[in-house]
């Protein structure tokens, strides 16, 4: 009855290993493309393009109206917020624990000129760090999905 079971388990581990072999063979061009984030120079290149972004609307007196009330301590949370988003939705390791972003955003009143401004900044702050087209059109493209949760007006 031993003999019966060790057997099997020694096909199912070859099925199982021959599987993963078959599968990693298929997609070699995946297992070796880099993720945005790694494309993007990874967290410390990304939190410095969060920090000028954020920099850029604070000091924007358009934007004055969103971060009255709050402490640095609160500007720092928002960044990070930010910065956790922008990490896992470029493929790193980071996990984004904010609310979403209808949540976050409800009250607001946020207009698409306001919107518009907002994504000129971030577009300045990517330039900044010359980041290529292909990846900066990657991260517009992922913060235009968040759009419809943000602008209210």
């Amino acid at each position: 009855m031993q003999t019966k079971s060790r057997f099997q388990r020694t096909v199912l581990f070859g099925l199982v290993f021959s599987l993963l072999l078959m599968v990693a063979g298929s997609t070699p061009s995946r297992a070796q493309e880099k993720s945005l984030y790694q494309r993007l120079g990874g967290y410390d290149a990304l939190a410095a393009v969060v920090d000028d972004f954020v920099g850029r609307l604070v000091s924007d007196k358009q934007f004055d109206k969103f971060f009255v009330g709050h402490s640095d301590d609160s500007k720092k949370r928002i960044r990070q917020h930010i910065l956790d988003q922008f990490c896992a939705a470029t493929g790193g390791p980071c996990i984004y624990i904010g609310r979403d972003m209808k949540t976050s955003h409800a009250g607001l009143g946020i207009t698409n000129a306001e919107w518009d401004a907002a994504a000129k900044h971030l577009i300045a702050s990517l330039d900044k760090f010359k980041v290529p087209e292909k990846e900066k059109g990657e991260v517009l493209a992922f913060v235009t999905t968040l759009k419809k949760d943000i602008v209210e007006k």
